[in-house]
């Protein structure tokens, strides 16, 4: 097993270490900014909140499984650097049209939709990159460290985002977000390990690859659940967050640093979460880890809606702390787990399979958020999403995930279903 100390010495991998933590704070404050300024600055209702969100996240629902194919056919870093290009450039225009005074919701709606295609090729082309860059038994321990990036940015970009919001204004924040993009595809461009490209001659219609990378991700008994919880999950979770910012401000009457603030420290949890991933696994067993971590996410997320009993801050700052620990505990669990069960050749496909049905749930998700707040009202919405969240834990709950310990990290040769070393207990 390789030790922490000698994956911190692998070049490579630091260099993507890096890209991922500059580019995770600058989009922590353009997640935050964003919404702030349709709020704030534009005056958006809840429904145009809810199609702002669903815009963010559309493109995993449109062309997400022909992106997989793509991905598996193209240089993986060349992919990881030009999504981080268009996504500088395109956010870049926000501040220069507030400075102009000529931004409007629509520039805010293309930018969200342009920005959010450049991620959906950047996540696949990034998940699959890493296990050409680490050794099989490195993944867990990668992936952690990703995700101790992505905690340490929800802990400084919020809270920074916050007081910067009272010194610049969130538009022109946004501009910091088009520089850690820049930056993030300075650091990967300085990859060494060779991007092998399949040949063309073995490669089938794009229909073909595409049903491939489907079918082995809803054909596999344990990645079928996994995916349904998360799509479930995302839904409503989606649903929470087109009206979050708009409800925190106008309805609970907080500040938008004190909103920074709250998200910030609450966020510790997901850096707790990263931290401590491996330990839980091994500690409850991997197969356990996720349906207990899910429930604990769910269970979490009705701190959000009791926030509006009163002390909305005391709601507010352990429920994103412990929401924030069990998502990321999630994440790299199953994210390791199903990166370790797919053959290199279809990560690509696999990985966008997976974002077609749990991110293609989230646009829909934002739109219902939207247009039940416009008609029932935010609090009540706010109430449903937190429901519809516990309602998305039943997949792994209900299944043998809950009752295994160990995990498969490998295929028979004949069929999606795991070698027989998972262990009940």
């Amino acid at each position: 097993m390789t030790t922490d100390r000698s994956l911190l010495r692998h070049r490579d991998f630091r260099h993507l270490w890096a890209a991922e933590t500059v580019s995770q704070v600058g989009t922590q404050v353009t997640l935050l900014a964003l919404p702030v300024v349709a709020v704030t600055v534009l005056d958006a209702t809840p429904l145009e909140m809810g199609v702002l969100t669903a815009l963010e996240t559309a493109a995993f629902l449109l062309i997400g499984l022909p992106a997989g194919a793509w991905v598996d056919r193209w240089r993986r870093k060349r992919v990881l650097v030009t999504a981080d290009l268009v996504r500088a450039v395109v956010l870049a225009t926000l501040p220069l049209a507030y400075l102009l005074d000529v931004l409007t919701l629509g520039q805010l709606f293309v930018v969200a939709a342009v920005t959010g295609t450049a991620t959906v090729f950047f996540d696949v082309a990034y998940q699959s990159y890493l296990p050409t860059l680490v050794d099989r038994d490195q993944l867990v321990d990668g992936n952690g460290k990703l995700e101790a990036s992505r905690a340490v940015a929800q802990v400084a970009g919020p809270g920074a985002t916050g007081v910067l919001l009272r010194v610049l204004g969130a538009p022109l924040l946004i501009g910091v977000d088009a520089l850690s993009f820049l930056l993030s595809a300075l650091f990967i461009g300085r990859i060494g390990t060779p991007d092998v490209v399949p040949d063309r001659a073995a490669r089938r219609s794009l229909r073909a690859e595409i049903a491939e990378g489907l079918g082995f991700v809803v054909r596999h008994p344990l990645l079928r659940r996994i995916v349904a919880c998360t799509g479930i999950s995302n839904l409503f979770g989606s649903m929470n967050t087109a009206l979050l910012v708009l409800y925190v401000i106008r309805e609970l009457g907080l500040s938008e640093s004190t909103l920074g603030l709250v998200f910030s420290v609450g966020a510790v949890g997901g850096l707790g979460g990263a931290a401590t991933a491996a330990w839980f696994a091994r500690r409850v067993g991997e197969g356990r880890a996720i349906p207990l971590s899910a429930l604990v996410f769910a269970a979490a997320g009705t701190t959000m809606p009791l926030a509006a009993l009163g002390a909305p801050v005391l709601w507010l700052v352990p429920g994103w702390f412990v929401l924030s620990w069990s998502v990321v505990v999630y994440n790299v669990v199953q994210v390791s787990f199903r990166q370790r069960l797919c053959p290199p050749g279809l990560l690509g496909r696999m990985n966008a399979s997976v974002r077609f049905i749990v991110f293609g749930t989230m646009p829909l998700g934002g739109l219902l958020g939207g247009v039940l707040g416009e008609w029932l009202g935010v609090l009540p919405t706010l109430w449903i999403a937190a429901a519809g969240g516990v309602a998305g834990c039943l997949p792994v709950l209900l299944g043998p995930l809950l009752t295994t310990r160990d995990l498969p990290d490998e295929l028979d040769a004949t069929s999606a279903r795991p070698v027989a070393r998972a262990e009940a207990g």
